[in-house]
């Protein structure tokens, strides 16, 4: 269970993350004995991630393979996500086959993304969809705490950095499953 949150405004995206381990719902690995980075850097992007901690280890064990991707827009990055996708299935046969939902036809990653990349903000849910965002969104398990502290901060606070930590923050002190230390990368990008 996670918390990523990231901002993008005045030629840069801010993304934070708690570094909380988490083994199910009801073992938290102290943070003095551990701590995981939720977010990778790939490339000139940053990679935040919720869901099955062992994409962290998949997905840094998939790019090392290869140069960094380009991660700069939505086809970019749904192209990247099909060759994932498509390696999950054929090299990582730790990975379940089954979608969670027979009310669906999509399989199901169990992992949502959050990029942060010189293109842009962008989602990629577990369906493999991509949103972009032009001002701010969190993911996680705590994600509409931290949403709603980054709408009401958005237009009132200045730095960037204080509104990734304060929507991290409440996410932290509201929901059970974030907490941690919070760690906050920042990329240059384009104004919306």
């Amino acid at each position: 269970m996670s918390i990523v949150a990231a901002l993008r405004r005045s030629g840069s995206i801010t993304m934070a993350a708690d570094t909380l381990a988490l083994f199910g719902e009801s073992m938290v690995i102290p943070q003095t004995n551990a701590s995981v980075s939720k977010m990778l850097r790939v490339g000139d992007a940053i990679v935040g991630g919720t869901g099955w901690a062992v994409y962290d280890d998949i997905l840094d064990h998939f790019l090392a393979t290869a140069d960094p991707p380009p991660l700069n827009s939505r086809r970019e990055i749904y192209a990247f996500f099909l060759d994932f996708w498509k390696a999950l299935r054929e090299t990582y046969s730790l990975v379940n086959e089954q979608s969670a939902s027979k009310e669906t036809p999509f399989g199901d990653l169990d992992a949502t993304f959050l990029i942060a990349s010189p293109g842009g903000l962008f989602k990629v849910s577990s369906d493999l969809g991509v949103t972009e965002f032009k001002q701010y969104h969190a993911i996680g398990s705590g994600c509409e705490y931290a949403l709603g502290a980054m709408h009401v901060l958005f237009g009132a606070e200045p730095n960037n950095q204080t509104i990734v930590r304060s929507a991290c923050e409440a996410a932290i002190a509201m929901e059970v499953s974030c907490g941690g230390d919070i760690e906050i990368l920042q990329v240059e990008c384009a104004d919306p």
